[in-house]
């Protein structure tokens, strides 16, 4: 594999986010083809048993099996450290086991992490359930408001955990404020930045030493692979993440990889068309139901932050009816383009309710403290006519008594 004409990482580095969506980390075999190619191999062979010792050592450089390193896969490591402005990235087989490493490869007993109270039902689960069983304790915070980060911090601690915009209540985080308090206590800062990805939002511009995803969302974007990646520092990436994930085994497989890399091809397009669907969208919600969660609208008590931080605010926002569980569950079963499904970042636009399926799993008194009620709804605008998901809608709350 040889990079393609101008790879050189100086000059990827000046490129753009759409350039380096497109082109960046391309490596082309002696064939030359345009296309990033699929490798489908577990292993790989070595032209002398000294040549395998060396590699094994770090003596020589070269592939030694997939769990490791493949050529696709590192193709998208380094198309999304680009895309970050980071220095390295690891991929991962799933978001959740993005999250995951990136917190335990840092993290043993005795050790104390500060929590955004808004995450994935998952990530709560591995701050209230998994770190526990380690031994390592959590504070939960409103992360909405940085001196509670602040506050919380201990001597012992060494993580703040937190989404920016958050799932699903769109909670938006003072990234700036918060990574800045990380870093003058030495605590390092771990970014879920699923919703908006480097697209729309890079954490890492405003003091961020870690930012997770799950590529699953919208970096594929059109709901066919699961994927996830972490991206920091190359001393982070290499001497913390590393030895975690090649004894663990939470591997990218190369055809997701590929699938991944086609949809980064298409990314600044989507998630700004479907942002902008997004808004149309919600302007004609908040004229029909109570409450509406959406960063992009002036109404949003965290807009300024959110237009501050982000390029748009993306395609993802929930509402609130008043009549709970039953009347959140006739909203959606009166849908007829709008499809029900738990998941986001796809091009067609998708609708759930977190209480009984994201966040079915947090326990009830938790879903509260996090603002996640039972007349919760998450949207997820894709890239149909808005005018259609707004007729829709439009049906779907009339038959659901709104």
């Amino acid at each position: 594999m040889k990079r393609t004409t101008g790879q050189d990482r100086t000059i990827t580095r000046n490129w753009r986010p759409a350039t380096q969506a497109v082109r960046g980390g391309t490596a082309r075999s002696e064939f030359g083809e345009t296309s990033e190619a699929l490798f489908l191999t577990s292993g790989y062979c070595y032209d002398k048993a000294g040549d395998a010792a060396a590699r094994f050592a770090g003596e020589q450089q070269g592939m030694t099996y997939s769990r490791l390193q493949n050529p696709t896969v590192e193709m998208l490591e380094e198309r999304i450290a680009l895309l970050e402005g980071a220095e390295a990235c690891r991929t991962m087989a799933s978001g959740m086991a993005a999250m995951t490493a990136a917190l335990l490869c840092q993290l043993q007993q005795g050790d104390h992490v500060v929590a955004g109270r808004a995450l994935f039902g998952s990530c709560r689960w591995l701050t209230d359930t998994l770190l526990p069983k380690f031994g390592i304790e959590t504070t939960v915070v409103d992360a909405r408001d940085a001196q509670q980060f602040a506050d919380a911090a201990r001597p012992n601690t060494k993580v703040f955990f937190f989404e920016t915009p958050s799932n699903p209540t769109m909670d938006v985080v003072d990234l700036k404020a918060v990574c800045g308090i990380a870093r003058e206590r030495g605590i390092v800062s771990v970014v879920d930045n699923a919703f908006a990805t480097p697209a729309l939002q890079r954490p890492m511009e405003f003091g961020a030493d870690v930012v997770a995803y799950s590529a699953t969302k919208m970096m594929d974007g059109q709901g066919r692979v699961l994927a996830g990646a972490v991206t920091g520092t190359s001393a982070f990436i290499n001497d913390v993440l590393l030895p975690f994930t090649r004894n663990t085994g939470p591997t990218l497989s190369a055809f997701n990889a590929w699938v991944v890399l086609k949809g980064l091809e298409t990314l600044d397009l989507r998630i700004r068309r479907q942002s902008e669907n997004a808004l149309a969208v919600g302007r004609f919600l908040e004229t029909r139901v109570p409450r509406i969660n959406h960063p992009g609208l002036p109404s949003h008590p965290q807009h300024a932050l959110a237009m501050a931080q982000m390029d748009a605010a993306g395609p993802i926002f929930s509402f609130e009816v008043d009549g709970g569980r039953t009347q959140a569950h006739a909203l959606l079963d009166a849908l007829a383009l709008i499809d029900i499904s738990n998941n986001i970042g796809d091009s067609r636009s998708l609708m759930t309710h977190p209480a009984s399926t994201t966040h079915a799993s947090v326990a009830e008194d938790k879903r509260v403290e996090m603002g996640i009620g039972e007349g919760l709804l998450r949207l997820n605008v894709g890239l149909e006519d808005p005018q259609d998901l707004i007729e829709d809608l439009d049906q779907a709350l009339t038959a659901a008594g709104l």
